[in-house]
């Protein structure tokens, strides 16, 4: 099936479905159900830091069960993408479990510990600082929320994009096991186990483990042998304890992730590319699809090791609810990385680092009178860390560099919904933030200090919204929201000036309305949103001459963009037993006076990229599924399949070509035709389906799977990078995939 004809049969679904909901009144649930109330089909979540079902939430929301990652044997959270409106989730395989994450357009795609992400990725209430470590495993997870739209007043700085808010499961205070085994192409294999022990009601304690492995999908053209493996373990114990008045509750939950893998390239060098010249030719000039998937990369490694504490206390009093949230993470990384992807030794790098973070959420949620509740609260953050990097340049070290980097931020917040009328509601609040971001660069045994800075920033991002609910079936609301990203200091900055010169906050004004309509008896929901935003003071790399390797990354505010889009998302359930999902997501971005100073002959001239795309932002992108349950004689069977259409994005402001703009016979700036095609993926209708037969065995309930991922066996690029024409590399797409899973419950 071309992916014309599965785009088409997924608008003419997602359309037909759409009819539907405007023809009559009603009820009904939203997407994948979750932890439920009264009603069975209403899906609880905490995205204003409340218990609210779905459709009661005046945001843009949306929230995926454990069941639906399960039912395609999914290893992390990546997984997720496309399962989301306006969701991208990439693996950036030049550190340890980083993602790159984005939503509405608005992404983070940099390893370095001295910047922050744009999507927030928040486990069991505690952010996670960088996005080294926030490609999560998929194991033991309860529910995951998806927040799309700046989230500064309750989450903070650094969530412009929205949040990824992930629940995994409480200790059920009762014996039980989890137990689950699996094994796929790539001689991939993965095993689970969570065992639960407790009283019944006080205490309970939760014990897992997850281990997984594989050999990697690419080709070592070289080594003859697969590349690209890794081997993950996960394991930890989480102590829930209840006293019997029910008022108080405390979970202490320790953990530690392991990991190693082989962080492997494809070599995207093209003949007009500097470094061609010193590459075998069989190797430049390579197409960025099929030949992803053959690499020459010399051996290399990476280990990281990472482990956690959090501590949650919550005290619900007639009057109040409080809440205490405390998070610790380090992580320590060592890796070696082939970056040119040839087999010429050209350039090679070697890092190693630690970073600890630690922070205290303090709030109070309740009412004020009837009709008017609140939370409030302070939040404290600390991190640190420390990188060594040594870079071999056709095998020579251009020196040790060691940054030193240190965060520290506080901030108080409130949010408050106010009931004006029986049927209208207003939501406003607001969150102050100060972050003071320190960070140092040296060549200890050559240059020595190269620069140094410290900085305090402050904001305040308020929220204002209103919602209307005519009847218990509809909702209409619109809100306008404020989101910031901290400034800091560049981390690949090589001179004095430079290394002292702070890069400033970002902001991002979103403006949303929408509705969510349940109709035809609880059968049919119907979400519709539609945003714009204004993304101000841009965060962007740019490369200038100067440093002990000749040029240098540094981070700047260039210029600002403007960011438009619709959002739906829709599930029927006709009769019992069968489900469908749909989403539709479309998304237009354009950058207004994007213009930064880049090397050019002998000197600094001004590129003008604002004709270029903004990065992970497709145009048009889209979800369809199928569920259905048929009772046996045995149990049942379930059948899943899903189509998720991603329509080509950008994955790297670059240059396709550029055009001189003279005045006489001086350069007076210098036009960008667009990002560099070899950084763009192809059209993605990426075709998942499984078959789960449950059943009884000795009194426990069992279950067998058959699963496939990209059963269409798509190939592109997921993340790309040319580097200042020298050379360029990129990751691949895992290509099709397929295996079976053995599991029991009991």
């Amino acid at each position: 099936m071309t992916a014309t004809v599965l785009s088409r049969a997924m608008i003419a679904l997602v359309c037909s479905t759409s009819m539907a909901g405007f023809a009559a009144p009603a009820l009904a649930q939203s997407a994948p159900q979750a932890t439920e109330t009264t009603d069975s089909n209403a899906i609880v979540v905490s995205a204003r830091r409340r218990d609210e079902t779905l459709q009661e939430t005046p945001v843009a929301i949306t929230a995926i069960n454990a069941a639906m990652l399960e039912g395609k044997a999914s290893v992390t959270i990546g997984d997720l993408q496309g399962d989301a409106p306006n969701l991208l989730i990439t693996q950036q395989n030049s550190g340890a479990q980083a993602a790159n994450i984005a939503i509405r357009g608005l992404s983070f795609a940099n390893i370095e510990k001295s910047s922050t992400p744009t999507v927030g990725v928040v486990v069991d209430g505690v952010m996670m600082g960088t996005s080294t470590g926030q490609l999560q495993d998929f194991f033991d997870i309860d529910q995951i929320e998806v927040m799309r739209g700046p989230q500064g007043t309750l989450f903070g700085a650094n969530t412009i994009g929205g949040v990824i808010n992930i629940q995994r499961s409480k200790p059920t205070m009762r014996t039980g096991a989890k137990l689950e085994a699996s094994y796929g192409r790539w001689n991939s294999w993965n095993t689970k186990a969570v065992v639960n022990v407790g009283n019944g009601s006080t205490l309970g304690l939760k014990l897992w483990y997850f281990h997984n492995q594989s050999d990697g999908f690419y080709y070592n053209a070289n080594t003859k042998r697969s590349a690209g493996g890794s081997k993950n373990d996960a394991y930890g114990a989480s102590l829930l304890f209840k006293p019997t008045s029910g008022q108080f509750d405390a979970q202490l939950t320790v953990e530690n992730v392991h990991q190693k893998f082989d962080p492997t390239v494809s070599n995207l060098t093209s003949a007009a590319e500097g470094f061609s010249a010193f590459m075998p030719a069989v190797e430049v000039g390579r197409n960025t699809t099929n030949d992803l998937y053959t690499v020459f990369t010399s051996p290399a490694q990476s280990s990281y090791n990472a482990p956690a504490v959090t501590f949650q206390m919550n005290l619900d009093t007639d009057i109040v609810k409080l809440t205490a949230i405390t998070g610790w993470r380090h992580s320590s990384e060592f890796q070696t990385q082939d970056f040119d992807g040839s087999s010429t030794n050209i350039y090679f790098s070697q890092r190693a680092q630690t970073y600890t973070q630690w922070s205290q959420e303090l709030r109070a949620a309740g009412k004020i009178v009837e009709g008017l509740d609140y939370v409030v609260g302070s939040f404290l953050f600390d991190s640190e860390f420390t990188l060594t990097a040594d870079t071999f340049v056709f095998g020579g070290n251009t020196g040790t560099n060691v940054i030193n980097g240190k965060t520290r931020s506080i901030a108080f917040f409130g949010d408050f919904n106010w009931s004006v009328a029986d049927t209208v509601r207003v939501s406003f609040g607001g969150r102050w933030s100060e972050d003071r971001r320190q960070l140092s660069n040296d060549y200890p045994t050559t240059l020595g200090r190269i620069g140094d800075g410290s900085k305090t920033f402050r904001k305040f991002t308020p929220k204002i919204g209103i919602d209307w609910r005519p009847n218990r079936d509809t909702m209409v609301y619109a809100s306008w929201s404020r989101g910031y990203r901290s400034g800091g200091f560049s981390p690949r900055a090589m001179t004095a000036a430079t290394a002292s010169t702070p890069y400033y906050p970002e902001t991002v004004d979103s403006f949303e309305i929408g509705t969510k309509l349940d109709l035809f008896d609880r059968k049919l929901t119907f979400n519709v949103a539609g945003f714009y935003s204004k993304y101000k003071d841009m965060q962007q790399d740019v490369t200038l001459p100067g440093g002990p390797q000749g040029s240098q990354t540094i981070t700047g505010n260039i210029g600002s963009a403007d960011i438009k889009g619709l959002e739906i998302e829709s599930t029927w359930r006709p009769v019992r037993g069968l489900k469908f999902s749909a989403t539709v997501a479309l998304l237009d971005t354009q950058f207004k006076g994007f213009i930064a100073n880049n090397a050019y002959g002998a000197g600094l001239v001004p590129f003008d990229y604002s004709n270029n795309r903004m990065i992970y932002a497709p145009s048009f992108s889209g979800s369809l599924s199928g569920e259905y349950t048929a009772q046996t004689s045995f149990g049942s069977v379930v059948t899943a399949i899903g189509l998720r259409h991603i329509s080509p994005y950008d994955e790297q402001i670059s240059a396709a070509s550029i055009t001189p703009v003279m005045a006489g016979t001086v350069v007076q700036k210098v036009n960008v035709n667009g990002n560099d095609p070899r950084v763009r993926t192809v059209t993605q209708d990426l075709l998942d389906a499984s078959v789960t037969a449950n059943f009884k065995l000795h009194g426990a309930d069992a279950y067998v799977r058959v699963y496939g991922r990209n059963l269409a066996d798509i190939r592109t690029t997921t993340h790309a990078f040319t580097v200042a024409g020298l050379w360029s590399f990129g990751a691949a797409l895992e290509p099709r995939s397929y295996g079976a899973t053995l599991g029991v419950k009991f």
